[in-house]
């Protein structure tokens, strides 16, 4: 419901058009009245739903299938701008876009991470990413027509997005492999920049991603940064190095250029904000989703995936809502959060619980199912056919 104020007309602005961005402008939509504009700013005129990108990758869906047109947001009532954000002055909440000025009561920063490929020198000739829509669907391709060889799963850094990506990735490609009757001539190795798999959720749930890995023969090393690759060979820390037929990656990432040059961009150019309420040291504004550092008790950072920056989107929403309509401020952000691990085969796990417990993260893993998969289904059909 929208509810009642008598304040004068406000409006929020809201940077980015992912997941976070997105599910913000459609809450506030829906909790404000329609005096009150919510102008949504994103720099490509589609949403893309990157969740799916493996189901792209392994031939479930195609690219305009998991796409969908920012403009439809018109519909809801909010406002669409689709251009490049050339600056953001969050003193004076005025944002500079494809040559115009837009100034916001509120500002919510969701411009998530920008990939940054050419930290690893080669890394983009000698290989393709399943973290981007064109790269899962080129990655897909040749897999499909692989008969024999090796394919090498990397994480190109220890820091980068979606955690389970690169585990679901190699799963994936071993059931392809599999379904196409190849896989006894196929090796699948991964290599990971990080000491283990998905290391922030806990030692329990490493154990059982492994333990994924080690069941479809799929070799697996941590702590092992890939620093160069060319035509069929990737070089490693301590001048090891590694043949393949396929490179699939998961880039570095890296903060937006725009947010790093911004005062906001203070943590190594990363938003710092409150755990919680998600406030920036800027009245009025907030930031969610990947372009936030957010640290835990571990001392590692709140992991970047697509559930949190939704779940952040809620309570953001819910409080510049409170605060238009001269209200106290609704619940905070509570550091809950899960993710479904696809192993191929139409099953999937899931991983969640409360990623700011103390004295570390509090998450549980259930292992893959059929009903996990359809619940990742009716995740995927509520996103692209009820939010756009």
């Amino acid at each position: 419901m929208a509810g009642r104020d008598a304040g004068p007309a406000r409006t929020v602005v809201i940077l980015g058009g992912g997941v976070g961005g997105v599910a913000a402008a459609r809450r506030l939509r829906r909790l404000l009245g329609r005096r009150h504009r919510v102008v949504l700013v994103n720099r490509e005129p589609d949403f893309s739903f990157a969740a799916s990108y493996l189901w792209v990758m392994s031939g479930k869906r195609r690219p305009d299938q998991v796409t969908r047109p920012l403009e439809s947001l018109r519909r809801r009532g909010i406002d669409v701008v689709i251009a490049d954000i050339e600056a953001i002055d969050p003193a004076s909440r005025t944002v500079t876009a494809g040559g115009r000025q837009i100034t916001g009561d509120y500002l919510v920063v969701s411009l998530g991470a920008d990939y940054a490929t050419d930290a690893v020198p080669g890394l983009a000739g000698a290989g393709e990413t399943f973290a981007t829509l064109a790269g899962a669907q080129r990655l897909g391709e040749a897999v499909n027509t692989l008969t024999r060889g090796r394919v090498l799963v990397v994480t190109a850094a220890p820091l980068y997005r979606c955690p389970a990506a690169p585990y679901e990735a190699a799963l994936l490609i071993d059931a392809a492999l599999r379904r196409n009757g190849v896989r006894a001539n196929v090796d699948i190795a991964l290599h990971s920049a990080e000491p283990a798999p998905m290391g922030v959720a806990g030692a329990n749930v490493s154990a059982a991603v492994t333990e994924l890995l080690a069941g479809r023969g799929i070799g697996y090393r941590p702590a092992h940064q890939i620093t160069a690759a060319g035509p069929g060979r990737a070089e490693f820390a301590g001048g090891q190095s590694e043949e393949f037929g396929i490179l699939a990656y998961m880039p570095p990432i890296r903060p937006p250029a725009v947010v790093a040059a911004s005062p906001l961009g203070t943590a190594g150019g990363w938003i710092e904000a409150d755990r919680r309420s998600l406030a920036t040291a800027f009245p009025g504004v907030y930031a969610i989703g990947d372009n936030t550092q957010i640290p835990l008790s571990i001392g590692k950072p709140l992991p970047r995936a697509g559930v949190f920056a939704h779940r952040q989107a809620l309570a953001v929403a819910a409080n510049i809502a409170s605060s238009i309509k001269g209200r106290p401020a609704a619940a905070g952000f509570d550091g809950h959060g899960g993710c479904f691990i696809e192993t191929g085969f139409g099953k999937a796990g899931y991983g969640s619980g409360d990623f700011y417990a103390e004295p570390s993260p509090a998450v549980n893993i259930r292992p893959p199912s059929r009903l996990r998969h359809l619940a990742k289904i009716a995740f995927e059909y509520d996103v692209l056919r009820r939010w756009l």
